[in-house]
């Protein structure tokens, strides 16, 4: 499973310099999710990422300024890709960007375009960053192929606590949200232990559960 880290929807203090140090410790992709935003302090926050590992980090929100960056990951959420045109979605695959979706409900995972190469789909357990924001998985529930148009991510609730059992739903990878940034100053420390696990469970052949 892949291992991927979205940044709370608020700005804190310094945290430049803790996405700079995740990357060092080995962060293979960053979705920089800020709702509220201005073009300004996206840009802000932005231009304090040390360059080389803009190539590894997504955009959700203003777009425009993936050229100013060299930026090449996009993410649309479920409402920009209702307004995006499959041209306009040709449009950016000829420019070479990744792009990436998320979706809330399973039956909608089969809908997407293959110009995604990767859909976000939660909450696959209850949040962390959204109290009162529960799942409507059933326990246990596995992600047939079938459902699978395109590599599903898991997203809210995702924990060190909970890896196993995200892997034994057959997800594609998980995203991480609040449970690192619930705690800024040992974020690093957390990165770790969660890449740990990652890797540790790689190694085991988890079956669903009958």
């Amino acid at each position: 499973m892949k291992l991927i880290i979205i940044t709370g929807p608020e700005f804190i203090p310094d945290e430049a310099k803790i996405i700079n140090h995740l990357f060092r410790n080995g962060m293979a992709c960053l979705h920089v999710r800020k709702p509220e935003s201005n073009e300004a302090e996206l840009s802000a926050l932005l231009e304090q990422i040390d360059p080389g590992f803009l190539g590894k980090t997504a955009i959700h929100q203003h777009h425009q300024l993936a050229e100013k960056f060299g930026i090449k990951r996009l993410h649309l959420t479920e409402q920009n890709r209702m307004q995006t045109s499959p041209d306009q979605l040709e449009l950016f695959i000829e420019k070479k960007f990744v792009l990436s979706t998320s979706v809330h409900h399973v039956i909608d995972i089969g809908k997407l375009s293959p110009h995604f190469s990767y859909t976000f789909f939660g909450p696959v357990f209850d949040s962390i960053s959204k109290k009162g924001y529960h799942t409507s998985l059933p326990d246990p529930f596995y992600f047939d192929k079938a459902l699978k148009k395109i590599p599903v991510i898991g997203l809210g609730g995702v924990d060190i606590t909970n890896l196993e059992k995200a892997k034994k739903m057959n997800l594609d990878g998980v995203a991480v949200l609040g449970a690192l940034w619930q705690n800024p100053a040992h974020a690093a420390a957390h990165f770790i232990s969660l890449q740990k696990e990652m890797e540790q469970l790689s190694e085991i052949n988890c079956q669903p559960e009958k």
